[in-house]
């Protein structure tokens, strides 16, 4: 059976600087839905165009678009001992259906991993990351702010449903990087 961690927190977490190390250390899959639209759209495929112009106006993507692009790199990739989604549930919808997904397989969610932060480091990091990495979706604050806004409405809900399920897992995402990182460990070597 493979392990299936979601990783989650709001926007500028620090999700995807600990997703390489989680990876590594627990020989995983990680499958970020930014990485995987991101890709679609430096391709100019037609799926990439419609997520870039949702994307920059601080809106999500189709559940249905996301979960095809996740089922696919369920069936298609082997030698993992599991996978590390990042962006991926965001919402209720999207969390029964990752459930039916890997039921299918009788597979199931090992842990939700959540890194919290509070809202004023969020639009900080934000910042940061916009001008560092170039995001232009990064850049504007009303976008910074919808995106929070959009997080508290739409992806908070998800941490009810994973502390339900016996699956919730919170972890203090304010310190260093490494201090952040051991947090992490510490927990994913008891589940």
């Amino acid at each position: 059976m493979k392990m299936y961690f979601i990783l989650f927190g709001p926007p500028g977490a620090g999700k995807g600087t600990q997703a390489g190390s989680m990876v590594e250390r627990y020989h995983l899959c990680h499958l970020s839905t930014g990485e995987l639209l991101r890709s679609e759209i430096a391709a100019g495929t037609e799926l990439g165009l419609q997520a870039k112009a949702l994307i920059e106006a601080g809106n999500l993507v189709p559940d249905a678009v996301v979960e095809g692009m996740i089922a696919a790199k369920f069936r298609n990739t082997t030698g993992v001992e599991g996978f590390l989604l990042d962006g991926f549930p965001r919402t209720i919808a999207q969390a029964q259906a990752l459930d039916r997904m890997l039921e299918e397989s009788g597979e199931k969610v090992t842990a939700c991993i959540s890194i919290m932060i509070p809202d004023t480091l969020i639009q900080q990091r934000i910042a940061h990351r916009a001008t560092i990495e170039g995001r232009a979706d990064d850049a504007r604050p009303e976008v910074v702010e919808n995106r929070i806004h959009t997080y508290h409405a739409k992806t908070e809900p998800l941490i009810e449903f994973y502390r339900e399920a016996g699956k919730y897992q919170e972890i203090d995402g304010v310190g260093t990087i490494e201090q952040v990182r051991e947090r992490i460990f510490t927990l994913m070597d008891l589940l």
